[in-house]
């Protein structure tokens, strides 16, 4: 037993030295084909000169083969980027084109309001009695009652009954009052009654409201000379409202007469009331 385990030992021990000896002979052979190879580029013999060539053409060869996949991924990385980046500046320059469209909306209805509200201040300029301008807040709309909330009210010393306006036309009353807000009723109101004279052959009616544009005439004169296209306007027999304020203008419709208002009472946005002072007594 003792002796087989010291032929063990003794025969790994030459497996080491044998392997120590190999290294040390392939160390020593690399070094002398280095030697050789690098000794060879002081010769100029045309096989060797083949050779050479030959191998650099194919590690050079071999070199682009294997940097193709890198270019490839790095290419791919280069456009994904440049789409992302292109991505982000149309969607920046879309925000930016919305923006611009959007401003460009709101200074069109800038214009649109401050052009009506110059004819609105034109309009109270033109009135022979004290007149305000104000803003239409909320338009009521029903199939037969018709009214507007403005902005104005007992703060500037507005009343029941004024007349209110719109290009200078009338267009209704105010029938409620509040310290900073008035309810319109206007003319194509169900409830709306107004006096008025026709011209040119004088006659007195009232113009009662429909629920559209169209006021019908009560009260006319059954000897009545009227015809389409003459002109209405307030007869100021209320002793509230001016007299000579246009209404509208006679049409006929079924053989019947009625006054077509002058304003599309569905488009207000500004309208002047017209003040007056009660008479002391």
């Amino acid at each position: 037993m003792e002796t087989s385990r010291d032929d063990f030992i003794i025969a790994v021990r030459s497996a080491f030295l044998k392997k120590g000896a190999a290294q040390r002979f392939s160390l020593l052979a690399l070094i002398i084909i280095s030697f050789i190879l690098l000794s060879l580029d002081f010769f100029k013999f045309k096989p060797i000169d083949l050779f050479r060539s030959v191998t650099k053409d194919l590690i050079y060869r071999g070199s682009f083969i294997a940097s193709l996949p890198f270019k490839s991924v790095n290419s791919s990385i280069i456009i994904i980027k440049d789409h992302f980046i292109l991505y982000e500046n149309y969607e920046k320059i879309k925000k930016e084109l919305n923006l611009i469209k959007t401003e460009k909306r709101e200074s069109k209805f800038l214009k649109t309001q401050n052009k009506e509200l110059k004819n609105a201040i034109k309009d109270t300029l033109k009135q022979e009695r004290e007149s305000i301008v104000a803003k239409v807040l909320l338009d009521k709309k029903s199939p037969f009652l018709k009214s507007v909330v403005i902005n104005k009210g007992t703060k500037i010393n507005l009343k029941k009954g004024m007349a209110v306006l719109h290009r200078g036309n009338m267009i209704g009353r105010i029938v409620e009052v509040n310290y900073l807000s008035s309810r319109v009723l206007l003319l194509s109101d169900l409830n709306s009654k107004i006096p008025v004279k026709i011209e040119p052959s004088g006659d007195n009616a009232i113009v009662s409201g429909a629920g559209n544009n169209i006021g019908t005439l009560l009260f006319l004169p059954k000897k009545s000379m009227i015809e389409v296209e003459n002109l209405v306007f307030t007869s100021g027999t209320d002793g509230i409202f001016n007299e000579g304020i246009p209404v509208g203008k006679i049409i006929k419709l079924e053989d019947n007469f009625f006054v077509e208002f002058f304003e599309d009472l569905n488009q207000l946005n500004y309208v002047n009331i017209i003040k007056y002072e009660e008479e002391k007594n």
